[in-house]
């Protein structure tokens, strides 16, 4: 579509992946343009002024980054790889919240795992990378933004229903449904992330440097405002809306009715999941808050960049990335069952158990008796 068309264009209609608009490279310099971009990746346009009186507290500032985006990423991709395996490979795991926790570590294993192009981009201040990955790692960004806060609030409403609706509950909270959910999730995140893969690209900036940008089509103050109002509305207002109606209705029905299923063993497996979807979902809200208030108030009021201001925002993408890699810690302390299986996984596996636990036995037969003449030629061949 000519929409979506990638044109030439000036640098205010382009969102730049650590892209550097002035001829000054050091290391100051890289850290506003990250800035820039991070902020743009939300739907905020900066106005970068007076770089150099931000030059000495933000010398430390690519080495802090770096390493914080290496602890994320390392801790991000490898628990949520685990909490995936362990819901494909135990039967037992496969409900359907378990399958909305896949989809949620889904989406947090591939962001996580685009930051080593994005650190690596902000140390060099170009992008190596070539025109394939510019587009998948901007579009994975957004598709993360919104298939993230989306389950979370299918986790909501699925709570709901278990809660106050048991009955309809049986029909409707099964693993098939849960699939088909999701599937209605990446479908209609892609509503964002097909057309930012079509308009992402590479392209060279005044100083000859390459940069991956998503360029707006013409006229760019519209599709740059509607970014704006998708990303907030869409990926907040209303999720978040929608996941206080469900725990408020919740918090009331609990509070109303003593036994939710005639069983006290079932209550007590309700109340405990529907506590940790609950502080799953105000991690979620927690960590990304403080990145749309700064994208508002940085879009409603000219607020001069400072280190203080800088580093605050350093602060909000560290947190909102952070949430990647808190889920799994989440699940292993709140959840029995995932607790017992991650336990499972790292400890010895259990044919090795049960080869331990003959040959103890064995030992322990050998000691009390001296073995006969065929025992030991068996020993001996073993």
């Amino acid at each position: 579509m000519e929409v979506f068309k990638i044109q030439p264009m000036d640098d205010d209609s382009a969102v730049h992946l650590g892209g550097n608009n002035n001829n000054n490279k050091n290391a100051s310099q890289g850290c506003v343009d990250t800035a820039v971009w991070l902020a743009e990746r939300v739907g905020l346009n900066l106005s970068v002024t007076n770089a150099s009186s931000t030059q000495q507290p933000l010398s430390a500032m690519p080495i802090i980054i770096t390493t914080v985006y290496s602890i994320v990423c390392v801790l991000g991709v490898s628990g949520n790889l685990l909490v995936m395996f362990v819901i494909l490979r135990y039967t037992k795991m496969k409900t359907a919240t378990n399958i909305y926790i896949f989809n949620l570590a889904l989406a947090d294993a591939l962001a996580t795992s685009t930051m080593p192009f994005q650190s690596t981009n902000y140390m060099l201040d170009t992008w190596p990378f070539g025109q394939i990955l510019c587009k998948l790692v901007i579009s994975i960004d957004y598709y993360n933004m919104f298939t993230s806060i989306l389950t979370l609030t299918m986790m909501s409403v699925d709570r709901y229903i278990a809660v106050c609706h048991p009955v309809r509950a049986l029909d409707f909270r099964t693993p098939r449904n849960a699939k088909l959910i999701n599937v209605c999730i990446w479908l209609l995140s892609s509503t964002v992330g097909l057309p930012v893969i079509i308009m992402a690209g590479t392209q060279y900036n005044k100083k000859g440097d390459l940069d991956c940008v998503v360029q707006f089509p013409r006229p760019h103050w519209y599709w740059d405002n509607l970014l704006k109002i998708c990303v907030f509305v869409f990926a907040y207002i209303v999720p978040v809306c929608i996941i206080t109606v469900c725990y408020g209705l919740m918090i009331l029905r609990l509070r109303s009715v003593r036994m939710l299923s005639g069983s006290k063993e079932k209550d007590r497996n309700l109340r405990r999941i529907t506590r940790m979807v609950l502080i799953v979902v105000a991690v979620f809200i927690v960590c990304w808050t403080p990145i749309h208030i700064y994208v508002i108030l940085r879009a409603l009021v000219s607020i001069a960049d400072s280190p203080t201001v800088l580093a605050s925002w350093h602060f909000c993408i560290a947190l909102g990335y952070a949430n990647s890699c808190l889920n799994p810690v989440l699940y292993a302390f709140l959840d029995e069952n995932f607790k017992r299986c991650f336990r499972e996984f790292c400890s010895v596996p259990p044919l090795c158990k049960l080869k331990i636990g003959t040959t103890t036995r064995v030992m322990s037969l050998a000691r009390r008796q001296p073995p006969s003449p065929q025992e030991e030629q068996s020993t001996a061949q073993t």
